[in-house]
This record gives structure tokens, sequence and C-alpha cells, in this order.
């Protein structure tokens, strides 16, 4: 039983590099582009530049994210590949260096053990996004330590059982992305061309739309809403225990209101959040940055107040049916007039005027019934498929999990384990993927 301080240097001490390379060039790393069993290493700096601020690492180092939310989604990898062999990165990264008594990708996957993670998750300090998990809970954590022959096996037995699993994942990952884009070709097609083919048509004026039905009327979404009413320009105080939603931009996701991590403020804020109006059922909710352009048909029954950069559409019902508006922000038509605003720029957002001069087309009354009972038809078979690979990428992930923590706590005995052969594994996999 040896606390990890005896088995591995945390933050190693920059000042072992020499002066004669403070003008090469090293690997720059960015928290975002830290991933679990990933690094992104498509930035480089000179050593000089980075030297103060930075935190130093070097190939065979184990990185692990000490900020949450990075560090409960297990964002650590083994360092490989840098350039000229170092790097520099995030001061929110801890570096573990490996001495001779542990091996480098034990120790990788030992850190994602359960018992490890919650205990340094329960140790965090700090306030709100910024909680870490302090240096001594990690120095001072203690494991039993098998022999060093026995750490490779273990390291070899997982890198083989993960990656099987791994595999799996990107397939439902994959499979989760085809649906989406076959789900966005679904509503694009229904509000922008409708659902009868022998419909007599007319050119849209958009190059890449081309035709559309020849009764339909090409307007902005400013004839079509009686107000439009953006957010206060800062965030309205949150309150434990309150019962009114402030919407935030990571409440609107996919057309749905979601309520997970959703943050609540009182009456008195409420009201005074809401003078201007008072969201209504049938009303849009509409996000103008971060990302632009996702949106929701409000539901009374969630009194909420907008937080910042939200947008509230208070339509005109007896034009356009709120849910034919809703699929029409994301069709194609409204994505491309997203991505015009967007060019040049390095975050997509919408201004006011913007806003008002999102295009859309206007079916007749009954024809956006059709296509609303239609679209809500597909849209479910999709969100099924979707919510069935998602659980079981859930599953696998808790399996991966399991894994991990039985071989690197010695619950299971991989000391005689061997590989099976690579053709015999592909085919474990391809039977896996096709049940």
């Amino acid at each position: 039983m040896v606390p990890l301080k005896y088995l591995a240097e945390l933050t190693p001490k920059k000042s072992e590099l020499e002066e004669s390379i403070m003008s090469n060039k090293c690997t720059f790393l960015p928290m975002e582009k830290l991933k679990l069993n990933s690094i992104i290493l498509d930035e480089t700096r000179t050593v000089k530049d980075v030297y103060d601020g930075y935190t130093y690492f070097r190939n065979g180092d184990v990185l692990i994210a000490k900020v949450t939310p990075c560090f409960e989604n297990k964002n650590m990898a083994i360092a490989a590949d840098l350039t000229n062999g170092i790097g520099f990165g995030s001061s929110e990264i801890y570096v573990l260096r490996p001495n001779h008594s542990i091996n480098n990708r034990f120790l990788y996957y030992r850190l994602q053990e359960d018992n490890f993670m919650a205990v340094a998750t329960g140790a965090m300090t700090g306030a709100g996004g910024l909680k870490r998990v302090p240096s001594e809970t990690v120095n001072n954590f203690t494991i039993a330590i098998p022999t060093t022959n026995e750490q490779t096996q273990i390291a070899a037995f997982l890198d083989h059982e993960t990656a099987k699993i791994d595999t799996l994942i990107e397939k439902q990952q994959q499979l989760i992305e085809l649906l989406k884009e076959k789900r966005q070709a679904v509503i694009s097609h229904a509000v922008t061309k409708g659902l009868n083919p022998q419909a007599p048509m007319k050119d849209s004026g958009v190059e890449w739309l081309g035709e559309v039905p020849e009764h339909w009327v090409q307007l902005k979404l400013k004839h079509v809403v009686k107000n439009i009413i953006d957010a206060e320009h800062k965030t309205a105080p949150y309150f434990d225990n309150s019962d009114y939603l402030v919407c935030r931009t990571t409440n609107v996701r996919n057309g749905k209101l979601l309520l997970d991590g959703g943050k609540y403020t009182n009456k008195d804020t409420f009201d005074q959040w809401t003078q201007r109006a008072i969201p209504e059922e049938g009303d849009i909710l509409f996000t103008r940055e971060a990302p632009a352009g996702e949106a929701c048909v409000y539901d009374a029954s969630i009194p909420l107040c907008l937080g910042q950069r939200m947008v509230l559409f208070k339509l005109n019902k007896n034009k356009m049916l709120p849910e034919f508006v809703l699929h029409s922000l994301y069709s194609g038509l409204a994505d491309d007039f997203i991505k015009q605003l967007s060019q040049g720029s390095t975050v997509s957002h919408f201004n006011m005027a913007d806003i008002q001069n999102i295009p859309l087309f206007e079916p007749p009354f009954k024809e956006q019934l059709f296509i609303i009972e239609y679209l809500k038809k597909i849209i479910n078979k999709y969100d099924a498929m979707s919510d069935k690979a998602a659980s079981a990428i859930s599953l696998m992930q808790e399996r991966r999990t399991a894994f991990i923590s039985a071989a690197v706590t010695g619950k299971i005995d991989v000391r005689h384990w061997v590989a099976p052969t690579t053709s015999s594994d592909t085919t474990e996999v391809q039977q896996v993927v096709t049940a």
C-alpha cells in the first residue's frame, strides 16, 4: 500500500529544462484538447513564450484535468508524440510523472478507478464551476501496487478490453450522428418542399434550395410574430429552492426545453425580468448565441424568465403554427442563414435585426397541420433510435469503468491473460455491433 506521491512526481519542475531549448518549439495543450485517452496535438509554441503561467510536461507523463467538470469527465491521457518531446498546457492540468515503481499506463488506468474518482471529487474545493481537486488529495491517495510485470499485464489487458468497448461506443456515436443528419434532412424537406410530390413548384430564389411549392409564400420571421423580446444584458440572480426557471442557452437543445442543471430564481426577480413580456403557451424560445439557432416551443407549465442571449418570439398564431415555425428554424434554410451571418467570425450569433429577417416559407394553415403531424411521427422514431443508442453507450461506459476498477484493484486476475488473435477479436466486435 503506497501513497501516489511515492510513485509519481506531481507537477514536475520546469526548472529542469535547459536554457538552450528556450527558443525551441513545443506542443501547446489548452484544456479543451485534453480528453479521455486523447490529446489533440495541433498547436505549437516557443518554449520561452509558455514557460511562465503554463503547466510543463514531457512524453510519458500522465495528464489529468483537475477542474470540474473536466475531472469528472475523466479528461486524462498519457503525453506522447510531443513536439521535441516537450509540452506546456493549461494550468488546470495536473501532471504525474511515474518513477521506476509504476508503469505509466497502469497509473493512467488506476486514476480512472471509481474509489479514486469519488474521493477526489468529494475533496474538491472552490465555488461553482471553479472547483478543483487539491494536490494533497492526489499525492496522499494510497493504492495497492502490484509488481511491475503484473502492472504491465494489467495495462495490456485493459488496452485490449477498452479498445473493444471504445470501438462499440464509436459505432453508436456514429449512428447517433447519422440519425441527427437524417432527422435534419426530413425536417428541411418537409418545411421547404411539402409532402405532396405532385404539387406545382416555383423557383425559391435560393440557389441551393431549388424549387418550392408554388402556393407557398416566402416571408421573414418578422411577418409572423407580434413581438420579439430579447433578454436582459445580465444574468438573473439564482436562488436555491426557487420555482422560476432562468432559461439559459444550455436549456434549449434540439427543439426541447431541458431542465437538467437548470438554475432558478425567486418571484421578485421573475416579476422584474418579465416586465416586457411573460412567456405564454406556444411562444418560442430562441438562442442568439452559444450556440445560435436553437429553439423550442414554450410549455406554460414551466414558469420562466429569459437568461442572457435568449430571445422570446410572441407569435401571431393565426398566421403560422408554433410547431411549424419551430421546424422551419431547424431547416437548412435557417441554418444557411446562420452560417452566412457567422462567416469570418469565430462565434455564430444573431443580433435583433438578424433574427427578424430569418427566412421562412408559409404553407396554408391546413397544410401546416399535416406537416406537423407527419414530422411528429418521424422525429419520434428517430429520437427513440437515438435514445436507444445513447443508452447503449451509457451501458458500455459503465462496463468500461467496471473492467478498469476490477483490474487495477486486483478483483480479477489477469496474470495469465493472453490477447486473442486479431481476426477473432475483430469478429467478436462485429458480432456485438450487429446485435
